[in-house]
């Protein structure tokens, strides 16, 4: 075979295969296609809920922060080294339970020397108050004597005081929600050491537009929601500020919130609206269907068989239902499915859900 049959013999092999290779490519190419417009011709089963008109009582929106009506941030009075430290973040307490103490030893000494030097004030006054009465020293005399017991026995009062003060106790019954110190740490007057907190009661305070000053008064209930819980919580209305704030455009509102089980925390940020007087008709969806979202979020309209995004706001919970704001009555929404929807998914609608 000549070298002109062999490099033909080359060229055709490669031509063959590079030819196999784009075929291939092709096939391959064309069945993705396929794939593909079978996944967008595919209808995805779901069910939907029609938004209707419903009656809720107006009412004006509010943020803030859940706090224990009793809170308070122990700081350390005397100076010293921590000795010991009886509890733990968490722990529950009660009022006048010993929570750490600091080493005594210098502060119990310096209470004796000053009730040792009151003792001896103490006895040199009423000396001088007998040698007064037999006229054998001067008023002025027994009086300076009295002086001295007074200022004395003062010192020692303080001496005790500050002794008391090495042993930090809780102000009320209540849990620890936060512990500072360590045994062996020297600490120093004004610093914190411990939160205690009592949680069976709470407060809101939140800032409402001036135009809430017409509506809101004591005694109101409020709703609002919190992460992790699917329902919401009330509570009351319990001081409107008598003046609007120094801009004119804010009125200082605070709210009470019972919680005999300790299930909200201290320091938790809530959405929720104050309820007024009186009824009227909003667009609105059943709470159940809404439970995972807070004042705003997107949902699914069912339009033409196809979904379509759109962002609404919505109320707290009145009745089982919530006000949407951003959607009419008769809208389809979806339910049941939701969460694989997509923009542009086309939809097959199974059932229609039921409110409550």
């Amino acid at each position: 075979m000549n070298r002109n049959v062999l490099i033909f013999s080359g060229l055709a092999l490669v031509l063959v295969i590079g030819g196999s290779a784009t075929y291939h490519r092709s096939q391959r190419n064309a069945e993705l296609a396929r794939q593909q417009v079978v996944k967008d011709a595919a209808e995805l089963s779901v069910s939907t809920v029609a938004v209707e008109n419903r009656s809720f009582r107006p009412s004006f929106a509010f943020t803030g922060d859940l706090l224990a009506v009793n809170r308070a941030e122990l700081r350390a009075e005397v100076p010293g080294r921590v000795t010991r430290v009886l509890v733990q973040e968490g722990d529950s307490v009660k009022g006048g339970s010993l929570l750490s103490t600091q080493d005594e030893d210098d502060l119990a000494l310096a209470l004796r020397a000053a009730e040792a030097q009151a003792a001896q004030a103490k006895a040199d006054h009423d000396r001088a108050e007998t040698l007064l009465a037999k006229r054998s020293i001067t008023k002025q005399a027994a009086q300076q004597a009295e002086t001295m017991w007074q200022t004395a026995d003062s010192q020692a009062g303080v001496a005790r005081v500050r002794l008391k003060k090495a042993r930090i106790t809780a102000p009320f019954d209540g849990q620890v929600a936060r512990r500072t110190i360590q045994p062996g740490d020297v600490i120093s007057p004004g610093q914190p050491v411990f939160e205690v907190v009592d949680n069976r009661r709470m407060e809101i305070q939140a800032d409402l537009p001036a135009a809430a000053a017409a509506v809101v008064k004591p005694g109101q209930t409020i709703r609002f929601r919190v992460a992790g819980f699917d329902r919401p919580f009330d509570g009351k209305v319990t001081q409107v500020s008598p003046s609007l704030g120094q801009d004119g455009r804010t009125l200082k509102v605070r709210m009470e919130v019972p919680n005999p089980e300790r299930t909200l925390k201290s320091g938790t940020f809530v959405e929720g609206e104050i309820l007024g007087e009186g009824e009227q008709a909003l667009p609105a969806l059943p709470a159940t269907l809404l439970k995972a979202e807070g004042r705003e979020g997107k949902l699914w309209l069912a339009s033409g068989g196809v979904a379509k995004g759109v962002t609404v706001t919505f109320g707290v919970e009145q009745g089982g239902w919530r006000a949407v704001s951003g959607l009419n009555p008769g809208d389809i929404v979806v339910a049941d499915g939701k969460d694989l929807v997509k923009e542009g998914t086309r939809l097959k609608l199974t059932s229609m859900a039921k409110g409550n």
